[in-house]
């Protein structure tokens, strides 16, 4: 988050690569996303189940719209409605690649037992 802020700050941000800014908003935040739905998980390879994944999804749009809002108030910068949908996308990306990743893994491990949050 401090990262996004930090970028967000800047009046002219030069995307590497040439990238699409659409591109580059998602990637932050399929990064954002991982970091979010490890954190609300309880940490790694830890399987969960919808309420974490909607409340990682939630965390991580949630700070997309704030990133959007601090924007106005950066000079050379404006709040757009398409960045937040590409931050979307990026949120529910990561998080669905962390749903997939502690099935996978758990599936490379020996049998244990599983809470409610799993299912």
């Amino acid at each position: 988050m401090a990262a996004i802020f930090y970028v967000s700050s800047l009046s002219e941000v030069s995307i590497p690569g040439g990238l699409p800014d659409s591109t580059a908003h998602s990637l932050a935040y399929l990064g954002l996303s991982l970091v979010v739905a490890r954190a609300v998980a309880g940490g790694l390879p830890r399987r969960f189940g919808l309420r974490v994944a909607a409340l990682s999804v939630l965390i991580t749009v949630a700070y997309g719209a704030s990133d959007e809002i601090h924007q106005w108030f950066v000079p050379g910068r404006t709040a757009d409605w398409r960045d937040l949908l590409a931050d979307i996308v990026g949120a529910l990306t990561g998080t669905i690649a962390c749903w997939g990743w502690g099935i996978i893994s758990t599936f490379s491990e020996p049998t244990r037992g599983h809470s409610r949050d799993e299912l």
